[in-house]
């Protein structure tokens, strides 16, 4: 059996639709925290059950009889994050699963200015540690990220940023079709290839589209950091928040974000959504 953990959220949702197109609905199964939000793929045929990371038992639970398992980031930063990593990879192994696929990122690192990306190679060094095969997935920086950047510059004009780095946006929809494909078809020991869109593009591409889009132009105006983190403040950010975001445009204009591959296209078999065709479809939601 597939288990997709997460299964209420984007990425994990959009793995289960997709694996439903792939394998007998009996053949999935989902490891969620709130079993009532998962009521529609239990009426499809989808094995639910409630499983949280910070309980062991309600993971083994969740996690029996499975080949494969699906860990998607619980999302939670430091040792409380990682903490619930350990939690899940240890019951995963003692589950008997012959797999885990972990929803990694292409700039995974122990010394990124991105918070997250921290967590990722940590987590990574527990799969390792663990002594189970395991598929670490590099997947490109969620192009939904995007849009609370932007947001504000639609209503101005001018998308107030400091200095950055090119970025390779990828879909959540692209990503899950591609390890839909990987619990099926292929299988990576250890890392991944670069699961990412095929174009990186820094925020004044970003100001640039998003001009052409709504028909009025957005500039990008560069700010020192400290700036930056002012201009958060007064929008009522919270630190841990700013703190994350300005890790982001240092981390990319380090160039952690940059790097593409065709990997993701192989393994969909069509190139990855494009950018501008992303951010049409958001803005347009945006506006109903």
């Amino acid at each position: 059996m597939l288990i997709v953990t997460g299964a209420n959220g984007n990425l994990g949702r959009g793995v289960v639709e997709q694996l439903l197109k792939r394998v007998p609905a009996e053949q999935i199964g989902v490891s969620v925290r709130d079993v009532n939000k998962a009521k529609e793929l239990m009426a499809q045929g989808v094995r639910v059950r409630h499983g949280d990371f910070d309980d062991a038992e309600s993971l083994l639970y969740a996690f029996e009889g499975a080949s494969q398992i699906l860990l998607v980031s619980s999302g939670i930063l430091g040792e409380a994050g990682i903490r619930q990593h350990q939690t899940a990879i240890h019951a995963a192994k003692k589950s008997g699963a012959g797999r885990v696929l972990y929803t990694s990122h292409v700039g995974s690192s122990s010394t990124s200015y991105f918070p997250p990306m921290i967590h990722h190679a940590a987590t990574e060094a527990l799969l390792q540690e663990s002594g189970m095969p395991y598929t670490s997935l590099r997947n490109g920086f969620y192009a939904s990220s995007l849009i609370s950047l932007i947001g504000e510059a639609i209503k101005t004009g001018e998308l107030i940023v400091p200095v950055d780095g090119p970025i390779a946006w990828t879909t959540h929809a692209d990503l899950a079709q591609a390890t839909a494909v990987m619990l099926t078809e292929q299988h990576w020991d250890g890392s991944s290839p670069n699961l990412t869109a095929s174009e990186a593009m820094d925020m004044e591409g970003v100001a640039a589209m998003v001009s052409d889009i709504v028909g009025r132009p957005i500039y990008r105006k560069v700010v020192p950091d400290e700036a930056y983190r002012e201009y958060l403040t007064a929008q009522g950010f919270p630190e841990a928040r700013i703190a994350i975001t300005m890790g982001l445009f240092r981390a990319s204009r380090n160039g952690d974000f940059a790097r593409t591959s065709n990997a993701l296209a192989e393994l969909i078999g069509r190139p990855p959504m494009k950018l501008r065709d992303f951010l049409k479809a958001s803005i347009a939601h945006m506006n109903q």
